[in-house]
């Protein structure tokens, strides 16, 4: 196997600042990065390229940003001057079995992988990158929060739906700044989980009845769980902080109607704590494709 990525072009298209610390990853690693909607100088292994069809010429392996495409192909990519759209024809150069790296892939980017039998490696699915993503994420949640209502955390009714990666480490956070924190989930084990943590337990069912007495919900499951029947159960003031990938597990319109904010903020790594977030990507990343192009 590689231990290093000496001589290998990889593509990197788009992203914020978490991309920065990667592609100097790859570059003291010996890669030469072909870069597209970043904001960075050119040397020896760096090259800037204004359009993806010439940057994804002859390399060996693509990377996307975190968020990946929406369902019209357009990457995120906060530096780019004009939006950056990832097109079936610039996949179509490249080579069956090329690795691509992305956060999370929505179905348009699926879609286009499978069609052209690509390797895609989905970053945020790994247990590693995702558990220590898991702390930039809460304390943003966190401090969303706080900035969003009039009250303190300490003392606080917090629910938390779902008790994945990210819900874990949230619920734990909240109840070290002297929350009373009820976790909402489906799975009996993950009730147990939480209740063995020291967090009030409920099933899902039972969310309409949970949320009436919460001051803060904090909402981790990518499905519609915070309809109106459950919205309806809310308090005026409620505030609802929806961590769910977008459109998120809120009815947006019908809290504002109650009089409920509610916040969409999927993401909060690459806002809040980029250089942490970049930090872990750039220590998995560089790996996984030494491991990718090595097959």
């Amino acid at each position: 196997m590689l231990s290093s990525l000496s001589g290998i072009g990889v593509a990197m298209l788009g992203g914020d600042q978490r991309n920065l610390l990667v592609m100097q990853r790859l570059v003291e690693l010996g890669a030469t990065v072909k870069v597209v909607g970043l904001p960075v100088s050119e040397s020896d292994r760096v090259v800037v390229y204004e359009d993806i069809e010439h940057a994804l010429q002859g390399v060996r392996a693509v990377l996307l940003p975190v968020p990946g495409t929406d369902e019209e192909g357009k990457l995120h990519a906060v530096y780019a001057k004009d939006p950056l759209y990832l097109q079936p024809q610039h996949l179509a150069q490249l080579k069956p079995g090329t690795p691509l790296l992305v956060g999370v892939a929505r179905p348009y980017l699926r879609k286009l992988v499978e069609r052209y039998k690509l390797a895609l490696l989905e970053v945020m699915e790994i247990d590693e990158v995702a558990i220590l993503n898991s702390i930039p994420s809460a304390e943003g949640a966190i401090l969303l929060a706080m900035q969003n209502m009039p009250i303190t955390i300490h003392g606080s009714q917090c629910v938390v739906t779902g008790f994945g990666r990210t819900a874990m480490t949230l619920a734990r956070m909240l109840k070290a700044l002297g929350a009373h924190t009820t976790v909402v989930a489906r799975s009996p084990a993950q009730r147990a989980r939480a209740w063995e943590m020291g967090h009030r337990a409920s099933d899902l069912g039972q969310l309409p009845e949970v949320v009436g007495r919460a001051d803060f919900i904090f909402n981790t499951i990518p499905a519609p769980v915070l309809h109106r029947e459950v919205l309806q159960r809310m308090r005026p003031g409620t505030l609802i902080v929806d961590l769910a990938s977008a459109p998120g597990g809120t009815d947006f319109g019908c809290a504002e109607s109650l009089g409920i904010k509610a916040i969409l903020a999927p993401g909060l790594p690459g806002r809040y704590s980029p250089r942490t977030a970049g930090e872990i990507l750039a220590d998995v990343i560089p790996r996984l494709l030494i491991e990718a192009v090595s097959s």
